[in-house]
């Protein structure tokens, strides 16, 4: 994929998860739990705004072609799963993956396991994909090899 179609694809689901997070702050009274909601409503709100950064930074992120291939699946997926993770947080009602947002509630046994996948699966590719970013953002003398 070109640079500048990376770049808007980033700062499109940017956009994108920034509206999925306006719209999560919408349904909020709606959900099991409503300070949960607000997380997702944060989140996605955050998140979106941070895929957006992204994409306007693609361009100085310097990886081989397959390393920044592996970089976009790592912050999209990252992205989108956290703010799902808060939002199916809100709607179960879960607290095991989320104690603080989520005293005083408990899903089922699956929900919770779904809410811990995501959750666990979020804190580690947003992990990854940060220190790849990192990697890439060092001093633009060093040549990437392979």
């Amino acid at each position: 994929m070109e640079p500048e179609q990376t770049k808007r694809q980033l700062i499109r689901n940017g956009v994108f998860l920034f509206l999925l997070g306006l719209l999560s702050g919408a349904v909020v009274p709606a959900l099991t739990n409503p300070r949960m909601g607000l997380s997702a409503h944060l989140g996605g709100v955050m998140s979106g705004a941070f895929l957006i950064v992204v994409g306007l930074a693609w361009g100085e992120i310097k990886l081989s072609a397959p390393r920044k291939k592996i970089l976009i699946w790592l912050f999209l997926y990252a992205s989108y799963a956290g703010w799902l993770a808060q939002l199916l947080a809100a709607a179960f009602g879960t607290s095991r993956s989320m104690p603080m947002a989520g005293a005083g509630f408990r899903g089922t046994p699956w929900q919770e396991n779904v809410v811990d996948f995501m959750a666990i699966s979020f804190s580690l590719t947003i992990t990854m994909a940060s220190l790849l970013a990192l990697w890439g953002l060092r001093d633009a003398h060093i040549k990437e090899q392979g």
